[in-house]
């Protein structure tokens, strides 16, 4: 996996005066999850929303696939083969479920391949399919983000940005969401870029990892390498040397070994 899909250099976004993301620089290559770690706050979802073209970046740059998409419209970079599964789902609570996957093949002509990827989502999730003609607003949390996930999917992007798919979910439908995730990377060998406040999860099903502090990457590697990195047992899987949990001191910490 050495193609670079995904390419962030020194990219600098801020709501008003607030700077979010200070100088993000990021790869993501061709068929690897990728996954962005940190506190509430630290800047993860600003991230996916700058690479979406929904916020524009004050300074940096943004390659996708070895084209310039910085302050694109969100429209122009779905066209392009990325789409972003949005923190919270926002699904389209009044279409049915059906309608709301081909809301999210609306770029596409390709009417049999549209029809194929709605059977591939079904058989990936069927509770979707058992609900299809329900509107969207009526399904549960957890079937509302397999319904955002599979909307994505039928965008046929080569990149997906999934920002906190276990937000609100039971552990049980957590590991049923990761392992379709998983599934979806391996099987449409699509490349995928993860924010996710479970870390142990995140860092289980991803390649890569980077470690975001107050708007900062200050750690990366790969996932098998980080997991074993102190910092990150202690502050991010709860874990010390001597096995105490060590959630919370997160706070206090301000400086990574």
């Amino acid at each position: 996996m050495t193609d670079v899909v995904l390419q962030l250099l020194n990219v600098e976004s801020a709501y008003g005066p607030i700077k979010a993301i200070r100088g993000v620089s990021l790869k993501v290559r061709q068929g690897e999850i990728a996954t962005v770690l940190g506190s509430n706050g630290a800047g993860k979802t600003t991230i996916l929303k700058t690479i979406s073209g929904i916020i524009d970046p004050r300074k940096g740059s943004i390659e996708f696939r070895g084209q310039n998409i910085t302050a694109k419209d969100p429209a122009f970079i779905v066209q392009q083969g990325l789409s972003h599964v949005p923190e919270g789902r926002e699904v389209f609570p009044l279409l049915s479920v059906r309608d709301n996957l081909l809301m999210g093949a609306y770029t596409r002509k390709d009417r049999d391949g549209v029809a194929r990827d709605i059977e591939t989502v079904y058989s990936y999730f069927p509770i979707l399919q058992e609900r299809a003609t329900q509107d969207a607003g009526l399904l549960s949390g957890g079937q509302q983000q397999m319904l955002a996930i599979s909307r994505a999917i039928m965008a046929a992007p080569q990149l997906i940005l999934l920002d906190e798919p276990s937000l609100g979910l039971s552990p049980k439908l957590t590991k049923e969401i990761f392992e379709i995730v998983v599934r979806i990377n391996r099987e449409r060998g699509t490349t995928i870029l993860l924010v996710e406040q479970n870390a142990n999860m995140a860092l289980n099903a991803s390649d890569y990892g980077y470690v975001l502090e107050n708007g900062r990457i200050v750690m990366e590697d790969t996932c098998e390498r980080l997991r074993e990195k102190e910092d990150i047992k202690e502050f991010y899987l709860g874990l010390k040397d001597d096995g105490v949990r060590g959630e919370r001191r997160w706070k206090k910490k301000k400086t990574w070994r």
